[in-house]
């Protein structure tokens, strides 16, 4: 385990969408509330690598600590990119990337918040998809991939989020469920815990998408037993740029998602704060 606070709150933000100019203004002004703030940040910051370094540097300068987790945005090859990593080498280049910044990233120690709601291993994760979350009337990924095309719903990381060096993006998704599984399961049985990762850890979070077949570039199946067996006291998500506050089997699910400006722009809330964890129904997303 790693350092620990004891004052100042734990906050969450995702889908921060950087390469969009009012998003990279709302950046700009987020700053901490109290000196010990820690900052979650749970991917999606953007599809360059530079606009993640920015992102990423400006508010580990600003909060006490940040934590990220890798969404799928960061794990794009853009074209333009003068950074021309594809998969596992792109994701390994962006951890080094936060280790010289100072921010916790899914391969380092968890860190202990023993502020409000603690202590608590603040566990940042990294687990991909693997199209177990089926399409309507699919019973297999083949099956539900061809629906998903029938009704014109094809995620761009078919074309953008390569996975190298494995096969396909399940077989990647399985080789990250088993690394992650075998270091949760080495927190202290005593100690709670808040997961962190991009894409929701049950399928629940999914039900409620416009296009229901877009389910299977969200998550796995595989890891819908975790925030039990690894007693999370909350689950911290984003990617589906819902945010909300949902209960499945008596632990919090939290998305805590930015998402695009024509979409933050229709909430009844302003943006521009992260949301509190560990802080209960008052703790809402924006």
């Amino acid at each position: 385990m790693g350092t620990a606070t004891r004052h100042g709150s734990l906050l969450a933000v995702s889908d921060l969408h950087v390469r969009y100019e009012e998003n990279r203004k709302i950046v700009e002004g987020l700053r901490p509330r109290h000196d010990d703030d820690w900052l979650i940040v749970a991917g999606d910051v953007g599809e360059f690598v530079a606009d993640v370094e920015w992102a990423l540097g400006l508010l580990s300068d600003r909060f006490a600590r940040v934590v990220w987790a890798p969404g799928n945005h960061e794990l794009w090859t853009p074209q333009d990119d003068p950074v021309r990593l594809r998969g596992a080498y792109r994701y390994d280049h962006l951890v080094g990337v936060c280790r010289e910044l100072g921010v916790l990233t899914p391969e380092d120690p968890y860190a202990v918040w023993e502020g409000e709601g603690g202590p608590v291993a603040v566990a940042p994760l990294f687990v991909l998809y693997d199209y177990t979350f089926h399409a309507p009337g699919a019973h297999t990924m083949r099956e539900s991939l061809e629906i998903a095309e029938r009704a014109g719903v094809v995620c761009t990381d078919e074309f953008m989020l390569h996975p190298d060096p494995y096969p396909s993006r399940a077989a990647w998704c399985a080789a990250r469920i088993t690394h992650t599984e075998a270091r949760l399961a080495e927190i202290p049985e005593s100690l709670r815990t808040v997961l962190v990762n991009h894409f929701p850890l049950i399928r629940e979070p999914t039900r409620v998408l416009r296009y229901p077949e877009f389910a299977q570039w969200c998550g796995t199946t595989a890891t819908a037993d975790w925030p039990r067996r690894f007693r999370a006291a909350e689950v911290v998500y984003g990617h589906l740029h819902i945010p909300r506050l949902i209960h499945h089997d008596g632990v919090p699910h939290r998305e805590v998602s930015l998402g695009y400006p024509r979409e933050w722009r229709q909430r009844p809330r302003d943006p521009g704060w992260p949301v509190p964890i560990l802080a209960g129904p008052a703790g809402t997303a924006h």
